[in-house]
């Protein structure tokens, strides 16, 4: 190849030899400069009364990303109570956070949520039961509150399993539930200032736009008191070479032209608010692996690096691709799906892990087969570095399948130094909780 750079970062070659023999492998790398960059697009996002950017932290929950992340002025939406007190661990201030959780709290835990609200956490709503959880304790403090609405219709996500506003997910109250969750406010003097919908992950930019006017219309209908309409996230990201992403600022501009007409029909003005995780860290994340065997079957080649589904579940979970780049030991860049100008010389490879299943692999077809991937043939020893894996990939792997150790992670910063930002997991880690019971 004539270039030493591949992927949407542009990551140095040379780079990878360097980290793996410093850290070793596999091991995870992020680019502080794409995740700022992404946050300062998100923030340009046109609006027409003002915009919150709310960070996804489910997407990646490491504390160097999140400081990253909230720096640029980024807030954070939490799935948990433990991604809210992790976050507070990782210096944000509960102000900062809005909790979007299919938790009901009690004991402990519900004493917890008081305490995080009372620091400024705000609450979002999704379901009756949580509503009724805690109206009380709302009504005690003068809170107001935020609410989930399921839409009750075809949803927006890339896959069934990443598709929250449809009849087959449970996310938010159902929009035929929504007047008699108003009530119950009503009586309480509660107030619902913000309204939230998330139709899915990384779906069709038509369907954001059509969540937009679905949900100004039942704000309209039904929450006069709403400052706020959070759009959700979902905003594509393109992984792969020939994937189209997002085009935020024709999205925005979208936005900004309904919420003004929304102002022209009913003199209120509507402050945006918007959560996206994958857009914000996706491309910004490598996952570096040796190359540790080779084989040959009657149908296939394979390479068997060190590092598979425990690091990187989304093939095998959603079906998805993720690019891929050969690099050698010396540093030099051998192959690149995003760089590739003739397939001359290259050759098919099944990339699989070191797990003991089947689906253990970096592309799979939708019946879990392995998709061999078109590269330049390595060497044991090379480097197989994996693209767009800064969501969803430390943060939603089972890392300690076969007992594997989650590896370390790495973060290029803007001025291209190297920095540790999590050590290798012990072996100790691992069985630190098991106890040793004589049975």
């Amino acid at each position: 190849m004539t270039t030493k750079q591949f992927g949407p970062t542009k990551l140095d070659a040379t780079k990878i030899p360097e980290i793996a023999e410093k850290w070793g492998t596999p091991v995870y790398l992020h680019d502080q400069a794409y995740i700022e960059n992404s946050c300062e697009q998100l923030l340009n996002m046109p609006n027409a009364y003002g915009l919150h950017v709310r960070y996804a932290m489910k997407a990646n929950s490491d504390r160097t990303v999140l400081r990253i992340v909230t720096g640029k002025g980024l807030d954070l939406d939490c799935s948990s109570l433990n991604e809210a007190a992790r976050a507070f661990a990782a210096g944000v201030p509960y102000s900062r956070m809005m909790l979007t959780t299919q938790e009901v709290p009690s004991g402990e835990e519900r004493a917890e949520l008081e305490d995080m609200i009372r620091a400024g956490l705000k609450y979002n709503v999704c379901s009756m039961t949580q509503f009724k959880m805690i109206a009380d304790f709302a009504k005690s403090i003068n809170l107001d509150l935020s609410i989930r609405v399921h839409p009750g219709a075809t949803g927006g996500g890339e896959s069934a399993t990443r598709d929250t506003g449809s009849e087959y997910s449970c996310f938010g109250v159902h929009l035929n539930n929504v007047p008699a969750v108003k009530g119950m406010a009503d009586e309480l003097g509660l107030r619902f200032t913000q309204v939230h919908v998330h139709i899915g992950s990384g779906g069709d930019p038509e369907k954001w736009r059509e969540n937009i006017d679905r949900e100004l219309g039942f704000v309209k209908a039904y929450f006069p008191d709403a400052t706020t309409v959070s759009f959700g996230g979902g905003l594509k990201v393109a992984r792969m070479p020939g994937e189209k992403q997002a085009d935020i600022a024709a999205l925005g501009a979208y936005a900004k032209q309904r919420i003004e007409e929304f102002k022209a029909d009913t003199n209120r003005e509507m402050q945006m608010e918007i959560e996206p995780g994958t857009f914000v860290v996706a491309n910004s994340g490598h996952i570096i692996t040796r190359i540790i065997d080779k084989k040959l079957t009657n149908e296939l080649n394979f390479l068997i690096v060190d590092g598979g589904m425990e690091l990187l579940t989304r093939p095998l979970l959603y079906g998805s691709e993720h690019p891929v780049a050969v690099v050698r030991q010396d540093g030099t860049l051998l192959s690149s799906e995003y760089d590739q100008a003739e397939p001359g010389g290259l050759k098919y490879f099944g990339i699989v892990g070191r797990c003991c299943e089947s689906g253990d692999s970096v592309r799979l077809d939708g019946d879990g087969n392995i998709v061999p991937v078109l590269i330049a043939e390595p060497e044991i020893g090379d480097y197989v570095v994996i693209g767009g894996t800064g969501a969803y990939s430390e943060s939603m792997s089972p890392e300690n399948y076969n007992s594997h150790r989650k590896p370390p992670a790495v973060m290029l910063t803007r001025n291209s130094d190297l920095l540790l930002i999590r050590k290798k997991q012990s072996r100790d880690q691992i069985i630190q909780n098991e106890l040793d019971v004589n049975i």
